[in-house]
């Protein structure tokens, strides 16, 4: 028997598990794949004629350095806007250094992306210069392999967009509509806009990054859906790949993280694969917006040469303009199916895009799912959005009109400038193709109304009105739809709206801004008598909440009459406009604190007025966004939502008025009409309820009934003539109920509503997400406000409480123990 000693076991062991060890190492799969090496550290800026240099973050731009180093106030403050104004007339000079190992130097290609520079920036790389950017919507590539070395130094020097604009201006003999903003390609909003401050900014406001790779780089992935049945979806994908010197690649491509298929000696340029009973991609409120996850996996043997990945969703969707006995249809068609658009328009989230966060997005699109919104329209006048807003839109299944990015102008018709439309049109369609959402591409917003109404041709010559329609149409008619066409299949519609208001067609054909509310002054009643074939702008302005009129003064108090505070009012006729409507409807309260309540009362009040006109109308109108979403900075602005992420009353009654099943009622020649809005794709069965009562709670009448509602309809389903019935029309509520909808509708106006003085009983409880609050009356309180200075949201406000019924909201918040609740009724104000 052989004996051995534990230390030549112990070295034997050890040798074994390092044979095993380099064994299993063999057999691991090699990676070459691109690296991607972000440049966002050790960044510096400086005015370009200083000395001193300042920490920098990238991606910003140089408003934000100056608040973060405290070399400017504030400007959404006060009056602070107009002390700033001198930074977009600044050259600004931006620089950092970075380290490369000689692994990286020895890759086969090196690329420097910059994927947004805002606007005039010419770069240099270790004194060379590699770039003149002119345009803040397109990213830039480029080959820096012969440049670059172990220590470099990259250097931005931004001009003030005032310089070129003046020289292109200088060009024409003629002005063009509406100021410099038109020569630069850049968020045409931060010139200033009757809703937002003029604060045109400057710098990396999208990442920068280095690129290096040897011999495969795929650099976009397009899908094509070349059949979608229920049975069977046959998709083309095409794969933009460098390949370098490399020849017979094997491609691995996994659905949804699962192995489809291995292509052996892969050449390109893309693949063919199918789907048996395909899950569909559906707008959130009839459907699931299903999305499958693509990957692709370039390999060399067992070497991994490069890896993607892409997400989209299986759908079709059409826009529907067909003539009929009234005019011409506009309506979207997803999955053959018509779908009612619900929702509001969008603007850029900040003023300073750096300061958009992952939180925001996922809040604000959360907030729009909640109010029952289907659509946003990306305003014109903005950006395109940053990817992950598409994202968020594709998998909360929100539908996106998606505008270029022109507004309320003519622009110039020159080669370079046409060219650079093309570009940034290319690279944003490419890069957006692919997402679900994508509803259409429109071309821009009122400019073509602008023209024909607006005055612009006022005093020029037919030559020059020749050119300027000229050029309109090479950029609208011509350059934009002919890339949507050929690099996608999303629909394209020239301009929103095709008609202007000032033109009968505007309610017969296309889509719709009607601004007859507001800016002409016509009564909210206008919206239920002018319904168009989808409504894309209207609105009406009201204040912001406590908390931004706070922020604004930084005073504790409820103030609107300081002269700070009225600067957050761009609109020059706002304030007066908001009066003389509210004395037509509402009492005008004598304090701060009571007008900024009935302003957004009266807000609610119009704007879901004309929501459940539209709504009612269907199929003849099919669909309604109204102006506007959300803010850029705190202002007193037609938003839903305002700066600091509070729900206004609009964006409450909102949320009633687009649910799927609507009950909503209409008096005609006294005749109350009630009908029931069936956005669903099924049927819906139930009891009609509906009682006419006292604001104490008396009930004068009542009726139930079982009805059926077909899917996607808007029927008449009980009219009473009124006649009949004795009650006061100043006293009166009528109560309907239909499954899980309810509608409170009055008879007269608000101001009118002889409502009673009760006190209102609440109890609070602490619940896991914050705090539950019921409350109870006597006799019915109108349009209850329950408010308080702690951050979190009410799950309803706004709301009517019924006599001698409880309601219960919730309050979410995050540590609070303890919250001081206060409560505003509309019957506190009627005398």
């Amino acid at each position: 028997m052989l004996y051995l000693n534990s230390a030549v076991i112990s070295s034997a062991v050890e040798k074994s598990l390092l044979v095993l060890i380099l064994i299993c190492f063999s057999c691991q799969p090699k990676h070459d794949v691109p690296v991607t090496i972000e440049l966002n550290n050790n960044w510096q800026f400086k005015k370009a004629t200083d000395s001193v240099w300042h920490s920098a973050t990238v991606p910003g731009n140089v408003f934000s350095d100056l608040l973060d180093h405290k070399l400017i106030e504030d400007p959404f403050i006060g009056n602070n806007e107009e002390k700033v104004q001198w930074v977009s007339e600044t050259d600004w000079e931006y620089k950092t250094t970075f380290s490369l190992n000689e692994e990286t130097l020895q890759k086969k290609h090196l690329e420097l992306n910059f994927e947004g520079l805002d606007t005039y920036a010419s770069v240099y790389l270790n004194d060379s210069l590699i770039l003149k950017a002119n345009n803040a919507f397109r990213a830039w590539d480029v080959d820096v392999k012969p440049i670059l070395k172990e220590e470099n130094e990259l250097r931005l020097i931004f001009e003030p967009t005032l310089k070129y604009e003046e020289a292109e201006k200088e060009k024409l003999p003629y002005e063009l509509p509406e100021g410099n903003r038109i020569f630069t390609r850049k968020a045409q909003f931060q010139y200033g806009w009757d809703w937002g401050p003029k604060l045109n900014t400057t710098g990396i406001w999208r990442p920068i990054e280095l690129i290096a790779w040897n011999n495969v780089k795929t650099d976009d992935i397009l899908i094509i859906q070349e059949e979608l049945r229920d049975d069977m979806a046959i998709i083309s994908v095409g794969l933009l790949t460098q390949f370098g010197d490399k020849e017979d690649l094997t491609l691995d491509f996994y659905i949804n993280d699962s192995l489809y298929k291995t292509f052996d000696s892969y050449k390109g340029p893309g693949i063919t694969f199918s789907i048996e009973n395909p899950k569909r991609w559906w707008p959130h409120n009839i459907g699931k917006p299903y999305l499958y996850d693509l990957k692709f996996i370039f390999r060399d043997g067992r070497n991994i040469l490069d890896s993607t990945s892409v997400k989209t969703g299986l759908r079709t969707i059409e826009l529907i303009t067909e003539k009929d006995n009234i005019g011409e249809s506009f309506y979207f068609e997803v999955n053959n199916v018509p779908v009612y658009a619900k929702g509001a328009n969008y603007i850029p989230q900040h003023s300073f895009q750096d300061k958009v966060t992952y939180a925001h997005y996922e809040k604000l699109l959360n907030d729009v799912v909640d109010a029952n919104m289907n659509m946003l329209r990306v305003w014109g006048g903005g950006i395109y959005e940053n990817d992950i807003f598409y994202d968020l839109c594709d998998e909360k299944g929100i539908l996106v009109w998606q505008d270029f990015m022109f507004a309320c102008a003519m622009y110039p018709g020159n080669e370079d400038f046409l060219e650079n439309v093309h570009q940034e049109a290319s690279y944003n369609i490419n890069r957006l193709r692919n997402h679900a959402s994508i509803a259409l591409w429109c071309g821009n917003n009122e400019s073509s109304e602008g023209w024909q109404r607006w005055g612009w041709q006022a005093d020029r010559s037919e030559t020059e009105k020749e050119e300027i329609w000229s050029n309109y149409l090479k950029v609208f008619d011509s350059i934009l739809p002919n890339t949507v066409s050929t690099l996608t299949d999303t629909p394209y519609w020239e301009s929103s709206p095709k008609y202007g208001r000032g033109n009968p067609k505007y309610k017969t054909e296309g889509d719709a801004h009607d601004w007859w509310i507001w800016h002409d002054g016509y009564p909210f009643e206008h919206l239920e008598e002018n319904v168009p074939r989808l409504m894309s702008e209207f609105g009406f302005q009201s204040l912001p909440s406590y908390e931004t009129i706070r922020y604004i003064n930084q005073n504790d108090a409820i103030e609107i009459a300081p002269a700070g505070f009225k600067n957050h009012q761009k609109h020059s006729r706002g304030f007066q406009i908001i009066e003389d409507y509210m004395k037509r409807d509402f009492p005008v309260p004598n304090n701060a604190e009571d007008y900024v309540y009935m302003s957004q009362l009266l807000q609610a009040h119009g704007i879901t007025k004309g929501i459940e006109a539209q709504r009612r109308a269907k199929p003849y109108n099919m669909g309604t966004l109204y102006w506007q979403l959300n803010d850029c900075w705190p202002a007193v602005s037609w938003s839903s939502i305002d700066y600091f992420g509070n729900w206004k009353a609009l964006h409450y009654k909102a949320k009633h008025s687009f649910e799927d099943v609507l009950i909503s009622s209409k008096v005609e020649n006294n005749i109350l009409k009630t009908w029931i809005v069936n956005d669903n794709l099924n049927s819906e069965k139930g009891t009609l309820s509906t009682q006419l009562m006292t604001f104490d709670g008396t009930v004068l009448w009542k009726n139930s009934k079982e009805i059926k509602v077909d899917s996607i309809s808007s029927v008449i389903k009980r009219q009473l003539d009124l006649r009949t019935i004795k009650f006061n029309k100043n006293e009166t509520v009528l109560v309907s109920t239909f499954n899980n909808s309810t509608s409170n509708f009055y008879f007269a106006k608000p101001k009118e509503l002889k409502l009673k003085q009760e006190s209102i009983q609440k109890k609070i409880t602490k619940s896991k997400t914050g705090f539950t609050i019921e409350l109870r009356s006597k006799t019915l309180q109108k349009d209850v406000f329950v408010f308080t200075k702690s951050k979190g949201h009410f799950s309803d406000n706004y709301f009517d409480l019924l006599p001698n019924q409880t309601k219960t909201i919730e309050f979410l918040t995050e540590n609070e123990d303890s919250v001081n609740f206060n409560i505003k009724s509309f019957n506190n104000f009627i005398r």
